[in-house]
Formats: C-alpha cells, structure tokens, sequence
C-alpha cells in the first residue's frame, strides 16, 4: 500500500473513532465528511442546543503533496500525536492551523 493510501486510512480511522461520540445535550448530529478525490476530511458537529444553532468543525484533516495537513483540531488528545502513534513521521505531519512561522518550532514538518 502507498504511503498517501495508508495515510487515508489513518485518517479515515480517526475520524470514525471520533464520530462515535455524540454530544450528550442537545439534538446534535455528528458529520463524517470524507473527499478522498481531494483528499480533504472533516468531522463536523450540526443541530440545535436548546434555541442555540450548533454548527462547528471539530477536526479537519487535508493531504497535500503527500503530506498531512492539520487545518483543525479540536480534540484534546491531539491527533498529530495519534498519527504518530500510527506511524507516521513527523517530517509528514504539518499543523496548518499554526502560522508559518510558528512551525519552525515544532517536531512537526513546516510545510
């Protein structure tokens, strides 16, 4: 299997992992959105918390140029720190929700 392949199914295993907790308030949907074409992947959470419209990404995962790209994440544990757990290098993890500048600092790759 290729690596941008098992990277997928990394992805794709994390995010089903996630999606299996629902809120425990509120009429909230959790949606799985999974564009292997464009290799974009998001978990989203949508519904109504009494008359508050719920309506959030909690995590959104892209590849690019064989890389992943962290554009959120809204998790406690860190999924960075699973795909490592995972396998995967760090010189192929990128925090995209960090500035530029920012990532030089990190074990993560720059971009």
């Amino acid at each position: 299997m290729d690596t941008v392949t098992q990277y997928r199914t990394y992805i794709e295993q994390i995010l089903r992992d996630y999606s299996a907790y629902t809120p425990s308030y509120g009429d909230i949907d959790v949606e799985l959105i999974m564009d292997y074409t464009h290799d974009h992947y998001q978990l989203l959470r949508v519904g109504w918390h009494k008359q508050q419209r719920i309506h959030g990404i909690v995590l959104h995962i892209d590849i690019r140029d064989g890389k992943i790209w962290i554009q959120h994440d809204g998790t406690e544990e860190g999924v960075a720190n699973q795909l490592v757990e995972k396998g995967v290098p760090k010189t192929d993890i990128v925090l995209g929700f960090q500035s530029p500048y920012k990532r030089q600092f990190t074990d993560f790759s720059p971009g």
